[in-house]
Order: structure tokens, then C-alpha cells, then sequence
């Protein structure tokens, strides 16, 4: 049989290269006293990462800088999210940074949340700050549609050139065009048009 830790890998391996999780993600199918010692011991061996207290990613490694990528901001955001059933919804400005539409690598990620307001240190480089908040674009089923909508937001109507719909384009998988034009027909009507744009064949 194979072990508890053997069973988490394999999940993980499932989940994919630069995917963040906690202990609650495994709750389902294990006990928790289980899942916090092989998440540990799986760590030490170099097989997962600890990016911070109770968080953990499957890092991607950067064959261009010979080492391990830094963490997933966003995933980690999600990750913790999930653990404590928050929803969440990315700031416009960290959204323009996730994007690559910002000049400043930012220290701080801004989340709004549904939870308190909190704030994590991640691998001691970023911080990640949620702001309890009325959350309005709550109701978008793909994360990709939130960060799009909010980096829109954040830029206003007279900065979408050419280059900048070109940018965005290159930024969001064509394979999620069809999902995200079906999520964001609530958006606001310039916002919609342009996400119309961006997601063309």
C-alpha cells in the first residue's frame, strides 16, 4: 500500500508545477495530525517547499536562473483563502502587477476579502494583505476573470491602446478565452468589450 505521504505527493504531482496548499486542502481524505507530519517530512526531503507558516508550494524551477522560481503570489492568496473559506477578490494595482502592467515589483499583494484583516509574510520577500471589504466581482467563477476585470479597472478605459490589449492578450491563456467572455458578461459594458477583444481568436 502506499504510504500517507506517497498518496499527498501524488495529489500534488496532480495538482501541477507552482501550485500552493495547506494542510486543509488534504482534509478530506486524511487526518490532519497525518497530513501536518507528512507535509513536513515531505518538505525536508526537498519534494515541496514551506513558503510560510502552514502554507506549501510544488515550486517550478527556472532552467534560465538555474533555481527554484519564487512562489505563486496568487496561488498562495488562494491557498489561504480556501483554509479558511474566504472569498477574495485581487486589488486593481496587484492586479496590474500580476499582470506585468505595473513598472514597481511590489512587497505587498493586496487582496479584498470576506475574512479579517490580515496580512503574511511569503518566503520572507512578499507580503500578502487582505483588507476586509463588500466584495463586487465576488461572482466570477475563473480567478483569470477577476484579475483581468480588476487590471482593467485599475487602468481606466482611456489607457487600453493597442499595445496594452496586446499585452493582456499575450498574459491570458487562449484556451480559457470561451470560459472567461462566458464570466465577465457582468461586467461593466467598456470593460466587457475590451475583455471581448483580448479573448479573439
Amino acid at each position: 500500500m502506499k504510504s500517507i505521504e506517497d498518496k499527498i505527493l501524488s495529489k500534488i504531482y496532480g495538482y501541477g508545477k507552482g501550485c500552493v496548499f495547506s494542510s486543509s486542502d488534504f482534509i478530506k481524505d486524511f487526518s490532519i495530525n497525518n497530513i501536518d507530519k507528512a507535509l513536513s517530512n515531505l518538505a525536508k526531503q526537498g519534494k515541496i517547499r514551506r513558503i510560510a507558516r502552514g502554507l506549501y508550494d510544488f515550486p517550478q524551477y527556472s532552467e534560465f536562473l538555474k533555481q527554484e522560481r519564487s512562489a505563486d503570489v496568487d496561488q498562495a492568496a488562494r491557498a489561504i483563502a480556501r483554509k479558511f473559506n474566504w472569498q477574495i477578490e485581487i486589488s486593481g494595482e496587484s492586479a496590474l502587477s500580476l499582470l506585468g502592467l505595473s513598472t514597481q515589483v511590489p512587497a505587498t499583494y493586496i487582496y479584498l476579502s470576506s475574512g479579517p484583516n490580515k496580512t503574511y509574510a511569503i518566503q520572507e520577500k512578499m507580503r500578502l494583505e487582505f483588507k476586509k471589504s463588500a466584495l463586487k466581482n465576488i461572482g466570477f467563477k475563473y480567478k483569470e476573470s477577476s484579475i483581468l476585470v480588476q487590471a482593467l479597472k485599475a487602468l481606466g478605459k482611456e489607457k487600453m491602446t493597442k499595445e496594452t490589449i496586446a499585452h493582456l492578450k499575450s498574459r491570458v491563456d487562449s484556451k480559457l478565452y470561451g470560459k472567461i467572455l462566458t464570466d465577465t458578461k457582468t461586467a461593466t459594458t467598456w470593460i466587457y468589450e475590451t475583455i471581448k477583444i483580448i479573448c479573439q481568436d
